[in-house]
C-alpha cells in the first residue's frame, strides 16, 4: 500500500511537470527582464519614450494599446504590422481592419532611443509589447509583468489579417473563437474588450446603428447624442465620436465601460453583444461591479495575447529599423 502510494505521488508530480512545461512551451524563450545583461536600460527608456510621448501628445497612450491587439492577432506578436510596403511587401496597415490607427512614427522614434543605447539589440515586437504596458499605465490601468525575448517577423502578412481580426460588427461568437484560437476564454475577452473605455470612434463604424433606424439595443437618448456627432449624410468618414462608451472617463481604462453596456449605450456592435451573449453576460454584471476584478482579469488577458506565438531565433530577427525587415 505504501508503495502504490508513493507511485500514485510521484506519478501526480510527473503529470503536474508536464502540465506546466506544456503550458510554456510556446513562449519558452520568453522571460522577465529578458534584457538585463545586453541591454539593461531597454525598460526603462521605453518606459521614459512612452511617457514623454503621452505628455507630448496625450492619445499615443491608446495606440500602443491597440498595436498590441493588432500585432498578436495575426499570425504572432511580432511587429510584422509595423512593416511598410515596399521590397515585395504589402503593409498590414493597408488592411481596411487597420483603419483609424496611427501614431507609427513614434514606434521608431523609441526604437531610436534603444539602438542609440543597445544597437541592434531590442526587439520591435518588445517594443509594442512593452509599450502597450505602459500605455495601459498611462490610461490609469494595472501594471502587467510582462516577458520579453520576442524576435521580428521578416515577413507581412496582409492576407491573414481580415479573417484574424474580428470586425466591430461581427456576431460575437465569432469574435469569441476567434480569441480562442490564440488562448484567450471568454471571461478574457470581456476584460479585453474594456480597452474600448477610451479613446475614440470613426462615425463609419457607427452610422449603420443610427440609420435609417436605431438600433433597438441602443438607448434612445444615447443614440440622439450620436446622431449629433454623426448626422446624416456626414461630410466626413472620418469624422468621430468620442468616448467610446464612456463619456464619463474616456481616457482612463476602467469599469465604467461595463456600466454603460448595462445602460445600453454600448457605442459598438460587438460591445453591446456582450451583455446579451450568453457567455459573456455573467462577466459583464461582475466586472460593473467590481473594478479590481475587471482589472485582474484585463492583466492576465492581455500576458495570454501577448505572449501568443512568439518568433524564435530562428525565424525571427533584430530589426534595426521597425519599419522593414534587415537586408542582410
Amino acid at each position: 500500500m505504501e508503495a502504490r502510494s508513493r507511485l500514485s505521488g510521484l506519478f501526480s508530480l510527473f503529470l503536474l511537470s508536464f502540465l506546466l512545461l506544456s503550458s510554456s512551451y510556446g513562449n519558452a524563450q520568453l522571460s522577465l527582464n529578458y534584457y538585463t545583461n545586453s541591454c539593461s536600460r531597454a525598460e526603462e527608456i521605453i518606459k521614459e519614450q512612452v511617457k514623454q510621448l503621452y505628455e507630448k501628445h496625450g492619445n499615443t497612450a491608446v495606440s500602443w494599446v491597440r498595436n498590441l491587439f493588432h500585432d498578436c492577432m495575426v499570425e504572432s506578436c511580432d511587429a510584422s504590422l509595423l512593416l511598410e510596403t515596399g521590397n515585395g511587401t504589402v503593409s498590414e496597415k493597408s488592411s481596411k481592419r487597420s483603419f483609424g490607427m496611427r501614431n507609427f512614427k513614434y514606434v521608431t522614434t523609441i526604437k531610436d532611443a534603444l539602438e542609440r543605447a543597445c544597437p541592434s539589440t531590442v526587439s520591435c515586437a518588445d517594443i509594442v509589447a512593452l509599450s502597450a504596458r505602459e500605455g495601459v499605465m498611462m490610461l490609469g490601468g494595472p501594471y502587467i509583468p510582462m516577458k520579453t525575448g520576442r524576435k521580428d517577423s521578416k515577413a507581412s502578412y496582409l492576407s491573414a489579417v481580415e479573417a484574424s481580426i474580428p470586425n466591430h460588427d461581427a456576431d460575437l461568437s465569432t469574435v469569441l473563437s476567434r480569441f480562442q484560437s490564440i488562448g484567450v476564454d471568454p471571461e478574457g475577452t470581456v476584460a479585453l474588450l474594456g480597452a474600448h473605455s477610451v479613446g475614440r470612434v470613426h462615425c463609419i463604424n457607427l452610422v449603420h446603428r443610427l440609420y435609417p433606424t436605431v438600433d433597438p439595443t441602443l438607448d434612445p437618448d444615447y443614440a440622439v447624442y450620436l446622431k449629433m456627432r454623426c448626422p446624416t449624410p456626414y461630410p466626413d468618414p472620418t469624422a468621430v465620436a468620442y468616448g467610446r462608451n464612456d463619456r464619463d472617463t474616456p481616457m482612463t481604462i476602467d469599469n465604467v465601460y461595463y456600466k454603460h453596456l448595462l445602460q445600453h449605450k454600448g457605442l459598438l456592435l460587438v460591445d453591446q453583444q456582450l451583455v446579451s451573449h450568453p457567455s459573456t453576460a455573467p462577466f459583464v454584471q461582475k466586472m460593473a461591479a467590481d473594478n479590481s476584478y475587471f482589472y485582474q482579469q484585463f492583466a492576465r488577458a492581455l500576458l495570454l495575447m501577448s505572449e501568443y506565438n512568439p518568433l524564435t531565433s530562428e525565424r525571427g530577427e533584430i530589426r534595426r529599423d521597425c519599419r522593414y525587415a534587415n537586408s542582410g
